[in-house]
């Protein structure tokens, strides 16, 4: 039986930055026609080497072979010739233009010195036909939903002719269906044969769709394997170092009286709809109280109503008997919320700021931090330096910008600011989202510890499992209303996809008891 070509080989790369060692003596290598995961912790080396082997970074040390051939990938127009594609997660895509437009872009077909536009067109239509990616190419950008974006930076690596595609962490935005939707399109891929390098930390995707899977930790690789010899147990130990519990440990909630009511709100969409139409439902103090629905059935506009980001137009909303209903953000922060934001770009961290900034962004006005109107920076740091290290924040200094940590040190930073504040309301939307098994179990104990404290925390997710796992109470949202609460103990899957598409609507949308 012929032996199967190696077309991606990695030899003793080096990459450093400024304080850190991001990957130490990596080597790796891809088989043709294989979809293999590069596994590993955020900020573990992972998008790095893949960047080293894109032509974005050049590696101190070490050689690329492809098809089995020494290479010099000096920038990504030289990987592209090479036939090696990268899918970003965050995508590069020009928001006005069309999606054909963002596909010929640099390459456009051209008919004496104008582009051929109808003839691009057609391209776009052939390649989206032959992997069955199903996306218009005259629909613009701005238009068109997230997972439909990733298919056409799938389709611009495919339009440039690439053999070799690198998908940096590509479900972190997607809904539960696309997910799906994008395993059966790496399957087609490789069909037609195409090799895929995955770049995740998400097991059940290792499981479900690859062939192999080399595990990075700390720069350095700890293994690479068959992904059928191996299980998500033996896979989550060998990332983090340690054994990882998957489920939550926590003892039977406690509740006592309310601390969040929301009562009959209504508000508009950006659409000029109506985003809530009159949802009520309480958090009491000593429970998580979860909210499930698929994405854009009003969660992002409850949370901006409940941290003053956005009027109700009518309805209540009380935070410990208080009327807090369209106070401004500060009042609403210093009333005893916090808020852990579902982007933590937009809305979490002002990234060219310090991580010493970061930390007092609602706060710097507070006698602590601030002397006669000037900010007291030796406080403000000695503050940050605290919840750092208290909460396991990895980063070279308190001086470094937020932009430079990876996206679970973001998210760890967000959240020791605002537990610090010692809220009795703690919203956390997306807590997870996009980050590893060791940073979500860091994550879910943090809100499990508030609970304990006697805190209130609502916690909005997409992710089925975790809600499940996190929460006490379910309430379950659908088209801006509660259509039903549920004990998260005695609920399935199947009975919140029900009520999350609008099925099985208790009577009356109130709390079921």
């Amino acid at each position: 039986m012929e032996s199967v070509k190696t077309v991606v080989e990695m030899r003793g790369i080096t990459k450093r930055f400024p304080g850190i060692v991001a990957n130490d003596n990596i080597s790796f290598s891809v088989k043709k026609g294989e979809i293999h995961a590069l596994l590993g912790e955020n900020g573990a080396g992972k998008s790095t080497l893949m960047n080293v082997l894109f032509g974005l970074y050049q590696p101190e040390e070490g050689e690329i072979l492809i098809n089995e051939k020494p290479v010099k990938i000096t920038s990504p127009n030289v990987a592209n010739e090479l036939g090696i594609g990268m899918v970003h997660q965050h995508f590069m895509l020009v928001e006005t233009f069309t999606v054909t437009e963002n596909i010929v872009l640099g390459n456009e077909p051209k008919s004496g010195l104008q582009i051929d536009i109808k003839k691009a067109v057609k391209a776009v239509e052939e390649l989206s036909n032959q992997y069955g990616l199903k996306v218009d190419p005259n629909a613009k950008i701005e238009q068109i939903s997230v997972g439909m974006q990733q298919r056409v930076e799938i389709l611009k690596t495919l339009y440039r002719g690439a053999d070799i595609l690198i998908f940096d962490e590509p479900t972190a935005v997607l809904t539960p269906q696309e997910i799906n939707e994008l395993i059966e399109i790496m399957q087609s891929l490789v069909k037609e044969g195409k090799t895929i390098i995955l770049i995740t930390h998400k097991l059940k995707e290792i499981m479900a769709v690859c062939d192999s899977v080399t595990i990075i930790r700390r720069g350095k690789v700890i293994d690479s394997l068959k992904v059928k010899d191996t299980n998500p147990d033996d896979l989550a130990a060998k990332m983090v170092g340690r054994e990882v519990n998957f489920s939550v440990d926590k003892q039977e909630a406690q509740p006592k009286g309310p601390i969040l009511q929301v009562e009959n709100v209504v508000t508009r969409g950006n659409r000029g709809v109506n985003a809530l139409n009159g949802i009520s439902f309480e958090v009491r103090s000593g429970e998580i109280l979860g909210i499930a629905g698929v994405d854009g059935n009003g969660q992002s506009e409850l949370i901006e109503v409940l941290t003053g980001l956005r009027k109700a137009d009518s309805g209540r909303v009380l935070l410990n008997g208080k009327d807090i209903t369209n106070h401004t953000p500060r009042d609403i922060s210093e009333s005893g919320l916090s808020h852990i934001p579902e982007d933590r770009h937009k809305r979490g961290l002002v990234l060219d700021f310090t991580m010493s900034e970061n930390m007092v962004l609602e706060t710097y006005f507070h006698p602590t931090f601030n002397k006669n109107g000037f900010l007291d920076y030796a406080a403000i740091d000695k503050h940050a330096a605290k919840l750092i290290e208290e909460f396991d924040v990895r980063t070279p200094s308190i001086h470094t910008p937020a932009r430079a940590l990876s996206g679970g040190n973001q998210q760890k930073a967000i959240i020791a600011r605002e537990v610090d504040k010692n809220p009795d309301l703690l919203i956390a939307a997306q807590p997870t989202r996009g980050l590893d098994v060791g940073a979500i179990e860091f994550i879910h104990r943090r809100l499990v510890d508030q609970r304990d404290k006697g805190k209130a925390v609502l916690m909005l997710s997409l992710e089925l499992d975790e809600i499940i796992n996190v929460s006490d109470r379910i309430a379950v949202i659908y088209e801006g209303k509660i259509v039903g609460i549920v004990d998260a103990k005695s609920t399935t899957e199947q009975e919140l996809g029900l009520m999350m598409s609008g099925g099985n609507r208790k009577q009356g949308g109130g709390i079921d008891e």
